[in-house]
């Protein structure tokens, strides 16, 4: 009895759910909005360092060094004690630097699909405001530290769409151009110079991609989870480091022949961020 009972239960559930699922199944051909919410999360660069311009001619490969000390006839890397991925917690390179901080976005989106079976493809456009940060610290032999800091403001993108449709779900992956809009900030504990911006990078282009799943709740609404990752081209703000009028003349900086000073950059000019959201949309 029991045996007949299963086989009956069995039997009816496979008459019944591609029944169940083309009834609830959704058409995702047409327009529509959403808007969505999460986490994002700086790609890790701890091999970051800061780069040098000593001559002023451009080219970001020179050496900071002091003042050499007989016998020797070149100086020491002023920069040796090294560089970090984050926020200088001191002074003294050994007490590291602290992590970058995560962040969360919120944005709204417009899209299109088209429906071929149970093939989608699309097209959409988005927009958010984001507050990720990503540092790097340069510990100079002063000692003193010197901090650059990017954080992600707000982000623009325009993406191509693919998916299949599953009963109630559509499962996609995604990919197009990403903008990016930054703020710069520079920080530093050396107090014998002076530091002046002579150039700043405040937003950069470059893409995004990543997947995910879109669930039919029915009357035009939907529910989402998606993960994208965006690289974004950045260029770092330049920094004079130069002669505050009672500047030493042995300053590493500032040592002939060019007392001027020295130029200095983050030497990583590319933003890495995992984004992972919730959303909504209305499909008219």
């Amino acid at each position: 009895m029991i045996k007949t009972l299963a086989s009956s239960a069995l039997a009816l559930a496979m008459i019944s759910t591609p029944a169940l699922a083309q009834s609830v199944a959704p058409d995702w051909s047409g327009p529509y909005i959403g808007i969505f919410g999460g986490y994002n999360q700086s790609n890790d660069d701890g091999d970051e360092i800061l780069r040098f311009d000593r001559n002023l001619d451009g080219n970001y490969g020179d050496q900071v060094t002091t003042v050499p000390v007989a016998p020797a006839t070149v100086g020491t890397n002023a920069f040796s004690p090294g560089f970090c991925g984050g926020m200088a917690t001191s002074t003294v390179p050994t007490t590291g630097c602290r992590d970058d901080n995560d962040g969360v976005e919120a944005g709204v989106r417009a899209g299109y699909d088209m429906q071929f079976g149970n093939f989608v493809v699309g097209a959409l456009a988005e927009y958010s405001v984001n507050n990720v940060q990503d540092s790097v610290t340069g510990f100079s032999t002063t000692p003193a530290f010197y901090t650059f800091t990017r954080e992600l403001q707000s982000t623009a993108a325009a993406r191509l769409k693919l998916g299949y449709a599953v009963g109630p779900a559509l499962i996609y992956g995604t990919g197009g151009y990403a903008y990016g809009k930054f703020e710069n900030r520079f920080r530093t504990s050396n107090l014998a110079n002076s530091f002046t911006e002579t150039s700043e990078g405040d937003d950069g282009d470059g893409w995004q991609a990543g997947g995910g799943v879109e669930y039919a709740l029915g009357r035009g609404l939907t529910v989402s989870g998606e993960y994208l990752y965006t690289s974004l081209d950045v260029d770092s703000p330049v920094i004079r480091v130069g002669n505050t009028g009672t500047t030493p003349a042995t300053n590493p900086f500032i040592l002939a022949p060019n007392t001027t000073g020295t130029d200095m950059v983050r030497g990583n000019g590319r933003f890495g961020t995992h984004m992972f959201r919730i959303g909504m949309n209305y499909r008219f």
